[in-house]
């Protein structure tokens, strides 16, 4: 048996409770509104919105929403006879022409530019994802 491997050091900072109370009651409304825009985007434009949605902040810098269930029918028979390719790359296209309606629901509730943004979808479990990089 060989030796083991000393585990990585996680940097991990304690917060006092009582110190974010205000600031995750604030968070957690502009999340939802984040949340309920994005999925707003999503009905709209491919005519309907995933069955669930959730946004987090990650070091008062990322935003990122998870989606699920995010496919139309037409893009789950063609994920299922082999064309997951092309539902990604029609998916990218469509997040890059939408770019600018995507940020600016985070810029608009966080009061925030957005420096970059990028979205990405696993057709195996249907998962989607929003990722914003807010400025300083």
């Amino acid at each position: 048996m060989g030796a083991r491997r000393p585990r990585p050091r996680l940097n991990i900072r304690w917060v006092d409770p009582a110190q974010t109370v205000d600031t995750d009651a604030r968070h957690g409304e502009e999340l939802a509104e984040i949340t309920n825009g994005i999925v707003r985007l999503f009905s709209e434009y491919y005519g309907r919105g995933p069955t669930r949605a959730k946004s987090f902040v990650l070091d008062d810098t990322y935003v990122v929403t998870v989606l699920r269930d995010t496919m139309t029918t037409v893009e789950r028979t063609l994920v299922e006879n082999g064309h997951a390719d092309q539902v990604r790359t029609v998916r990218l296209t469509f997040q890059e022409a939408m770019e600018d309606s995507f940020k600016g629901v985070v810029e608009g509730v966080l009061g925030r530019r957005v420096a970059a943004y990028h979205s990405q979808l696993l057709v195996d479990g249907d998962i989607g994802f929003e990722l914003f990089v807010l400025e300083d």
